[in-house]
């Protein structure tokens, strides 16, 4: 079967190039949109899945969700700290952090209208258990002290976290020491004092959650199970990339459900577009078609010529669209997690899969948009065509 030259399609597209223009603008913009969406997902599972450390365990309360919510008494976290193969630092001390995580308000910088900050009791110890996290201003708080050290998203997004001032916290003045980074991860949207003195101010009697690294981090399976079948402790135990993994779902399996039915709303417009400029290329050139079915070109060949011109429409709008979407990289966003009620802040993040799922998008909507219109083409008897020329 002779098909049609691949130059004829590209020169009726540059000839018709004011209402091409016009389609790929249309169909680049739910492109834009179908991209950003989902890098937003992207970018808020990213931020939480590098929070943790594959060899760091998490034990929270049996039945929790997030660390706000889980509660685990002095004597618990003592039979924990019994647990074997947990690993030691330099001086021998085990790397275990005993940690009350609690939700406090601030003012955000932008609009003054206050929002959720994690604010998390720790440790020189539990500084070790994140090797992410590094001081980028200031100092690390003393120990014992009314000291605070303030992720980076944090102090630049809400009033009085900045390095030097002094922040009320359940009725007592804290001031910020330090400001630390965490390379993007969730830490950098949380606040970070010492425990005991968090436990007194919040008037805490228990911790939120136990932290420790293993020595061996393939012997989680059996520390796991030790933990959850010892009869003094009601707890679960997770890896810590595990655990940040799962508070990424909820949001981010929302977002990219809202972002896809929008999309998918956007584009009926986009294809009707696609589908009102092929039909109108198809009345234009009759005559056209008529001269290449008399010239042998079987129906099919007519039909791919008009399909592959909607494809390259297509493909040109995934190409602007995504290539638009590539410059939210460069935008800070933050949101409210919905397991722990708290701000997030995250980075939009352009997958190679989201570029493929993108274009492959872009090409879905101009082949149903062209394939109608195409179909009218190919249908179209010689006689009627040359009638109409």
């Amino acid at each position: 079967m002779k098909g049609v030259p691949l130059s004829y399609v590209v020169r009726n597209l540059w000839v018709r190039r004011a209402t091409a223009l016009l389609t790929v603008g249309g169909m680049a913009l739910v492109v834009y949109v179908f991209a950003t969406v989902l890098m937003m997902s992207a970018g808020i599972r990213a931020t939480l899945v590098v929070t943790g450390q594959p060899d760091n365990v998490v034990v929270l309360r049996r039945g929790s969700v997030a660390e706000i919510n889980s509660a685990v008494d002095r004597a618990q976290a003592a039979a924990i700290a019994e647990l074997p193969g947990i690993a030691t630092d330099r001086e021998a001390r085990p790397l275990l952090s005993r940690e009350p995580v609690v939700l406090n308000t601030l003012p955000k910088r932008s609009s003054g209208v206050a929002s959720n900050v994690t604010v998390r009791g720790t440790s020189d110890i539990g500084l070790e258990l994140r090797p992410a996290v590094r001081i980028v201003e200031g100092r690390m708080f003393r120990p014992g002290t009314s000291e605070i050290i303030a992720g980076r998203a944090v102090a630049a997004g809400f009033r009085g976290a900045s390095l030097g001032d002094r922040m009320r916290l359940a009725g007592r003045d804290w001031t910020v020491v330090g400001v630390f980074d965490s390379g993007g991860s969730g830490f950098d949207s949380e606040i970070w004092g010492d425990a005991e003195q968090m436990m007194q101010a919040f008037r805490r009697t228990a911790f939120s959650t136990i932290v420790f690294r293993l020595a061996d981090a393939d012997r989680f399976e059996a520390a796991r199970e030790r933990l959850e079948s010892d009869p003094r402790l009601t707890v679960q135990a997770k890896r810590e990339s595990r655990f940040y993994a799962e508070q990424s779902e909820v949001l981010a399996n929302f977002i990219s459900l809202l972002g896809m039915a929008l999309s998918a709303i956007f584009s009926i417009g986009a294809i009707v577009g696609a589908m009102i400029t092929m039909f109108a290329a198809v009345a234009a050139r009759t005559g056209e078609i008529g001269t290449l079915r008399a010239l042998g070109f079987r129906r099919r060949a007519v039909l791919m010529a008009f399909l592959l011109e909607s494809l390259l429409l297509s493909l040109a709008a995934g190409a602007i669209g995504l290539a638009a979407s590539s410059f939210m990289q460069a935008v800070n966003l933050s949101t409210t997690n919905f397991q722990t009620f708290a701000e997030l802040a995250f980075r939009f993040t352009l997958t190679p899969l989201i570029a493929l799922q993108t274009i492959a998008f872009a090409l879905v909507m101009g082949l149903l948009g062209g394939f109608i219109p195409a179909w009218r083409a190919a249908s179209l008897q010689i006689v009627d065509c040359m009638r109409a020329a």
